[in-house]
């Protein structure tokens, strides 16, 4: 994967890095992290410029952030009812509790939206429930700009300064994206099991 992302950014530069962005955005296996650091030690080296780079990178991940917005928007909460009343107990939501989330998200969603893309692992499912709650568009847009732009810089930043030595990077983000991961997956179960005792 690594020696793909090196060789596709040395051939086409800072195009290479948005598309590599969106295909991370879209496809979350394909690692944020790997992409900008390789893309931040091609600026240290003078290959291109950290400043385009952090440009490329972002404008790469919000068109694939805008996809699944549209995608999200386009299917709507309330078609989902059937499913939630149905699957309720797996998705560990019954309709009353979506609605709450969404009088929830109306008033905190800028903020979510913002954070949530600075977070590895959920960074790429935030566009989801802006879409489906209908957050508006110019607010998703800024929110998401500002934090995927904080996201890209970072990791820029951190192969720009770390040069040949982008695996440290993932030193740091590899537990970090491990904790938020098993974290999600515990609060999922915890959830499973409080639906159950509740219904």
């Amino acid at each position: 994967m690594g020696d793909w992302v090196i060789r596709l950014i040395e051939q086409s530069g800072y195009l290479g890095v948005a598309f590599l962005m969106f295909l991370e955005t879209v496809f979350p296996p394909i690692p944020s992290e790997v992409i900008m650091s390789v893309a931040g030690i091609a600026a240290a080296k003078g290959e291109m410029n950290l400043w385009g780079v952090i440009a490329a990178g972002t404008t790469g991940a919000m068109l694939g952030n805008i996809v699944w917005y549209l995608a999200a928007r386009a299917l709507g909460i309330i078609r989902l009812k059937p499913m939630i009343d149905r699957f309720g107990r797996w998705i560990t939501m019954d309709w009353e509790e979506v609605q709450r989330a969404e009088r929830w998200f109306r008033q905190n969603g800028t903020f979510f939206v913002f954070l949530g893309r600075m977070l590895p692992t959920v960074r790429s499912l935030v566009s989801v429930p802006a879409g489906l709650l209908k957050m508006r568009f110019k607010t998703f847009l800024i929110a998401s700009t500002l934090g995927t732009a904080g996201w890209t810089a970072a990791l820029a930043y951190g192969g720009y300064k770390l040069r040949e030595h982008f695996e440290e990077v993932d030193q740091w983000l590899g537990p970090v994206s491990n904790a938020i991961l098993v974290t999600l997956v515990l609060g999922y179960l915890w959830r499973v099991i409080r639906y159950r005792a509740k219904h």
